[in-house]
């Protein structure tokens, strides 16, 4: 007969030698909610709990109800009174501060004043785009300054600098094709720059660089007026150029206008005219009004007092109008240097110049100014006429007209 056997044993009792202390009670990983608890989760998930505003929270406050208008609702202080803000106490120091730098900055501001009146009289115009049939419109005369060379002008208005002078698109002329003509016109563009708004030029330096554009003759003729200048070969009728002993520029800027055009010349070649006014500021050098060496002075030089404006420094205008034609020959049909630059037209008008050239330098009329007459007065009583009137022709003759305006 089968032997009954014993049953496998027990398995030790978990919980054998376990103690129920206190700090077995606070270990544990779940705790058992208390009577209180349970009530209050199961009240306020039929009624949520509403906040109390004296119970301090550690979400922050909701963003107090906007009125109407979006206005937020007037702060009040601990008792209820509503805090005044004290606008008028700013307001009062602001209008101080205010105060005080207009006092001591009123040279500026009235600077600034009549600027924007100035700027305001007359619209922003750009370079010439055709021939103008009248003069520009005319602007309340005005005393230039330093930092208002150009108030009173019609230039003020213009544009300055080299991007003024703006040559027309390029198209094939003759036996030149489109591109060998935008490099002329750009050639031609480049000397007008370097003899008339190069401050180096400007300021009296010799214009190595414009030199080397001009063609074998063109250079030798131009490099002789500038060693040895005469009134019949004065180099101030090839480029703007001023003796800082006698006028000095007040800045670099030189108002600008004019234009540039190109045609066929048929078998001689492409011919580019310009025709540019360049107004430049001045004030006195420390040689101003003396008499040249070796000129005469029709008796000894007399102190002057300058006419000064409102920074304390006079300031003079020259207008300075200049036509020149230059020509590009057909290389296969002539022997010329390709590239280089041929004159073959020169006109020019100089405003408030003095009469008298041949210094080598243009030579600023501050005298005019300096012995009280009207600066609308020539010293010969010539014709009167409008140096920024560029409808009218120039016929290339010398002489010294009175002008209308400076």
């Amino acid at each position: 007969m089968p032997i009954v056997e014993d049953p496998p044993p027990r398995p030790d009792d978990p919980f054998d030698g376990l103690v129920l202390d206190e700090d077995f009670v606070r270990g544990a990983a779940v705790k058992e909610q208390s009577g209180r608890a349970r009530m209050l989760a199961a009240k306020w998930k039929q009624q949520p709990p509403q906040p109390e505003p004296w119970r301090a929270s550690a979400d922050p406050a909701p963003p107090a109800p906007r009125r109407r208008f979006g206005r937020r609702p007037k702060p009040v202080d601990p008792w209820g009174r509503r805090r005044k803000r004290n606008r008028q106490t700013l307001l009062f120091v602001v209008l101080a501060a205010a105060v005080t730098l207009a006092a001591l900055n009123v040279d500026r501001l009235h600077g600034w004043y009549r600027q924007g009146q100035e700027s305001s009289s007359l619209p922003a115009v750009g370079p010439e785009t055709a021939s103008p049939t009248a003069a520009p419109p005319t602007v309340a005369p005005d005393t230039p300054t330093v930092d208002r060379p150009w108030a009173g002008s019609p230039a003020d208005a213009w544009p300055a600098g080299a991007d003024a002078v703006v040559v027309p698109e390029a198209k094939a002329v003759g036996v030149f094709s489109k591109d060998t003509v935008a490099a002329h016109l750009a050639a031609v563009r480049q000397y007008l720059v370097l003899t008339n708004l190069d401050p180096k030029t400007v300021a009296g330096q010799t214009p190595s660089a414009a030199l080397a554009l001009l063609d074998r003759q063109g250079r030798a003729e131009l490099e002789k007026a500038l060693a040895h200048p005469t009134a019949e070969s004065d180099p101030a009728n090839w480029l703007s150029r001023f003796d800082p002993r006698r006028a000095v520029p007040v800045s670099d800027v030189v108002k600008v206008q004019g234009r540039t055009t190109f045609e066929s010349d048929g078998d001689r070649g492409l011919l580019v005219h310009t025709d540019y006014t360049f107004v430049y500021a001045l004030r006195p050098g420390p040689d101003a009004g003396a008499p040249r060496p070796g000129a005469s002075s029709g008796g000894a030089a007399k102190p002057v007092a300058w006419k000064a404006g409102d920074d304390g420094v006079h300031v003079e205008r020259e207008i300075v109008r200049r036509e020149q034609d230059f020509r590009f020959y057909d290389p296969a049909r002539y022997q010329v240097q390709r590239g280089k630059l041929v004159i073959t037209r020169s006109a020019g008008a100089f405003g408030n110049n003095v009469c008298t050239m041949g210094s080598g330098f243009l030579e600023t009329d501050f005298d005019r100014t300096r012995q009280g007459t009207d600066p609308s007065t020539g010293p010969s009583g010539g014709a009167t006429v409008d140096p920024y009137d560029r409808s009218r022709p120039l016929d290339g003759e010398p002489g010294c007209d009175s002008l209308s305006r400076i």
